[in-house]
């Protein structure tokens, strides 16, 4: 099948913003907290890094830009549930309304427009090709020719199962979901340590979002798209673990590949095409509870 390689390799780009957010998501969840403010996280990244990276002509200070905003609304969400004990559902719930209203007020207000922006003066961002595995069949095709995002997320993965598991920073973050009084007992305080899990979710965020603008070269409004409700959705798919975070991802990043190509390849309403991404990601919920149910049993 001709289609089978392009696509492979268009989820692989499409699994890189999820990954991200995956990521971080990780980390606030595995220190006993939901962070649902990862849609709003990705979406002021994204505006930040795409405006900035059209003022200086530089990738790096767009990408800068992108985390800078997002670990600012990561330090608010986590002040607001941590330190005046908020809900963090309806903190979650609030940072992602305040992004999109931000970014569209902020859009119009210098540019002049609400929809679609598009900026000539962003810098192109090539693919990178690497030797040996660039000429390898099928490998090549899914590992070569990416961009930098790409390769920076498995990176970043990696760094986090380090993290993770092999330093008492990791070991303590960890204990904070079941252990949190044993933690106390020993002088740490284990809300530091999920503020600090915020602080990475809001890193991890702004790199994802910087990838879905300065792609395009433009904003577009709400162009998150529901990934970050998406990757809350991958870290428990994953089980909670590094590597399945990228299974996962992979899993959905090939769901709208394949209904990007659907939409020319079949005779079917576009609406339906479009909605296939979002209804894997029901199915795959429901198939998940009933699976985690059922091992209870």
């Amino acid at each position: 099948m001709n289609w089978t390689f392009p696509v492979l390799h268009s989820a692989v780009t499409i699994m890189t913003p999820l990954l991200f957010a995956a990521m971080g998501g990780l980390f606030t969840e595995l220190s006993g907290m939901l962070n649902i403010a990862l849609e709003g996280m990705l979406l002021i990244g994204a505006f930040a890094s795409v405006i900035v990276a059209h003022f200086t002509g530089s990738i790096f200070l767009g990408v800068l830009a992108g985390i800078t905003a997002s670990v600012a609304l990561a330090a608010i969400t986590g002040s607001i549930t941590l330190r005046l004990k908020a809900n963090v559902f309806i903190t979650g719930l609030a940072a992602n309304l305040f992004s999109a209203g931000l970014t569209v007020a902020l859009s119009f207000t210098w540019f002049g427009t609400k929809g679609v922006l598009v900026l000539n003066q962003v810098p192109q961002i090539n693919t990178l090709t690497i030797p040996g595995i660039h000429s390898i069949p099928v490998l090549g095709e899914l590992l070569s020719g990416n961009t930098f995002f790409v390769y920076l997320s498995w990176l970043l993965l990696l760094l986090s199962w380090f993290v993770l598991y092999k330093t008492p920073f990791g070991f303590r973050l960890r204990s904070c979901e079941k252990q949190s009084e044993a933690l106390a007992s020993l002088g740490m305080n284990a809300n530091n340590y999920r503020f600090a899990a915020f602080l990475i979710s809001g890193f991890t965020c702004g790199i994802g979002g910087s990838m879905l603008t300065l792609n395009l070269a433009a904003f577009v409004p709400n162009i998150s798209s529901g990934k970050g409700w998406i990757a809350l959705v991958v870290i428990f798919l994953g089980g909670r673990k590094p590597l399945g975070l990228l299974l996962g991802a992979f899993i959905f990043g090939f769901a709208e590949a394949f209904s990007n190509y659907a939409q020319g390849a079949f005779n079917v309403p576009a609406d339906f095409i479009l909605a296939i991404p979002y209804l894997f990601t029901l199915v795959v919920m429901v198939g998940a509870a009933v699976y985690q149910k059922r091992r209870a049993v």
